[in-house]
């Protein structure tokens, strides 16, 4: 019984799974994503509204994916700090000396599975360019990338490609690039440049 049960569960029909999928459903909305690597940073844009994050849950649910994002150490500890860790909340110490960057490698190396969210455009208003710690955080932990998008126009959450960065960043971004060209956001005119910052 145990072994019916995680299976039903790695295919996405827990209760959790069929009724946030039936929430997208009712509203149009569809999620498409292959099967994850064991750790990879996956980026999420475009950026654009706060239903971003309300969808991308649901997305999760549906698909059963374990994807944590990082998180103030402070808001955890709040009163919706359970809240927070549910979702997939990982704290984090942004003045911690050795660096954001660093402490996230750390979770890759401490982790046998760890599938990590990041929106690179770092908010919800239009940027000249992209964040770069997805970047650094891949490249240092040696993970791919996971390249998801939040497509209003077809009401689409895809998940499809994992890349493994190569250290070349005008290759990598002009790939990464290409793949981002073709969704929509909510608010285009926020819709931020896909570049790393100089």
């Amino acid at each position: 019984m145990k072994e019916t049960s995680e299976k039903q569960y790695r295919n996405g029909q827990s209760f959790g799974a069929r009724l946030s999928r039936g929430i997208l459903n009712l509203f149009g909305w569809k999620v498409t994503a292959c099967e994850p690597p064991a750790k990879a940073v996956i980026i999420i844009a475009p950026h654009t509204s706060n239903w971003d994050f309300l969808i991308g849950i649901l997305g999760k649910w549906d698909k059963n994916l374990d994807l944590k994002f990082l998180s103030k150490d402070s808001l955890l500890r709040g009163p919706l700090g359970w809240w927070f860790k549910y979702v997939g909340a990982v704290a984090v110490d942004r003045n911690a000396a050795h660096g954001l960057v660093q402490q996230v490698v750390n979770e890759f190396k401490q982790k046998e599975h760890f599938l990590l969210a990041i929106a690179p455009e770092g908010t919800r208003k239009f940027t000249p360019h992209w964040k770069s710690g997805f970047y650094r955080i891949a490249l240092a932990a040696k993970v791919p990338i996971g390249l998801a998008t939040i497509d209003v126009r077809k009401k689409e959450i895809r998940l499809e490609n994992y890349y493994m960065p190569s250290g070349d960043e005008a290759v990598d971004m002009a790939y990464i690039r290409k793949m981002y060209s073709v969704a929509n956001g909510f608010k285009p005119l926020n819709e931020s440049t896909i570049r790393l910052a100089d």
